[in-house]
């Protein structure tokens, strides 16, 4: 009997969490005829919590990471991308990193004040930080709580520099304050782009934006002077490896300023969810995906070691390395990454006028 699919959703179960002891299964086939479904639409919505965090940055050590902190207004992510890194995250708060992770968001309401509070500490010493580094700081919930606005106006403010990485086309609406930013040299934009195939990512992503729109914010954004790059990801073998050179001359033709990649890969429970989706919804093509994925992962399906996580090993790993560079030169994206200004910080203690 096959799994019965949320609509709308990606992930088609919740795996164990595994800091927990005890978790919930569906009833074996066999026994299913005497539980009633009590929800045959399957139409699972989206529930909110209250986030009570007392800080807002994470910092991380990772020498694969070019940055030390990120913000993340949000935990979990509606957006729902099947192979989400960020995924087993959830489990920390008690929760699955299946459906619950696109279903159970944490809202860090005060996420701004939480901001300000940093930057008027007298030991923050002014760098960029990701926005963000786990889920995607623009989302469905975002429309209406503007939590990620918010925190772009006190960036404003102290003149702090930030990244953006993000799969939503809703950054457009921020273009007023992202102008400011980039007009000291304190911004930068990276849209995500997974594939151009939009049949594929409503199965793989089913809740970001389409490739349309973000090529069409790529463009909108690079039409007002607002620093844009690309990162393709994640690049998965046997999958979307063969759509780099079109993806490489589209973002180019958009005005992106550089592009990077990342290759997949399956922390934790994620290795359970994404093999019952490649089952599901691509079974002609998973055995062909998976052995690629094996290739460049040393006959594993996934591999944690820094250096080599993102990367990947193997010939395969250095075909798709090639075949990148290739394409980034020959399509102008030769700009590799982009230097942001911190000398334009303003330290505002409160309770004291600004020396500015």
């Amino acid at each position: 009997m096959s799994r019965s699919v949320a609509t709308g959703r990606s992930a088609g179960f919740n795996p164990p969490n595994r800091f927990e002891r005890l978790h919930v299964e569906k009833p074996p086939d066999d026994l299913t005829q005497y539980f009633e479904d009590p929800d045959p639409d399957r139409k699972i919505l989206t529930q909110f919590y209250l986030d009570h965090t007392k800080s807002i940055l994470a910092k991380n050590d990772s020498p694969d990471l070019g940055f030390t902190y990120s913000i993340n207004p949000y935990r979990g992510c509606e957006h729902g991308c099947i192979y989400c890194y960020a995924r087993p995250s959830h489990e920390y708060l008690g929760f699955s990193s299946g459906l619950d992770f696109e279903t159970k968001i944490l809202v860090k309401q005060n996420a701004a004040a939480l901001l300000e509070e940093q930057f008027q500490n007298r030991a923050w010493k002014p760098q960029v930080i990701v926005f963000s580094g786990n889920t995607d700081c623009y989302r469905p919930i975002e429309r209406a709580l503007g939590l990620t606005r918010k925190c772009l106006q006190v960036f404003l403010k102290y003149r702090n520099p930030v990244s953006i990485i993000t799969k939503n086309a809703l950054v457009q609406r921020d273009a007023d304050i992202l102008q400011e930013l980039a007009s000291l040299n304190m911004v930068l934009v990276v849209i995500t782009v997974t594939t151009l195939d939009s049949g594929l990512v409503r199965k793989m992503e089913p809740r970001t934006s389409t490739p349309a729109k973000r090529l069409e914010t790529i463009e909108m954004l690079a039409s007002k002077g607002i620093p844009v790059g690309v990162n393709i990801a994640p690049i998965i073998p046997g999958l979307n490896d063969v759509e780099i050179p079109a993806i490489l001359r589209e973002i180019s033709d958009c005005g992106a300023r550089y592009a990077n990649y990342s290759i997949f890969r399956l922390p934790n429970s994620v290795e359970a969810l994404f093999l019952e989706w490649l089952g599901r919804e691509l079974p002609a093509q998973a055995p062909r995906i998976l052995k690629r994925i094996r290739d460049i992962r040393d006959g594993k399906l996934s591999d944690s070691t820094f250096g080599k996580r993102m990367t990947g090993e193997g010939q395969l790993a250095h075909a798709i390395e090639q075949l990148f560079e290739v394409n980034r030169r020959k399509f102008g994206l030769s700009q590799k990454s982009l230097m942001l200004s911190v000398e334009h910080f303003l330290k505002r203690v409160t309770g004291q006028p600004s020396l500015f």
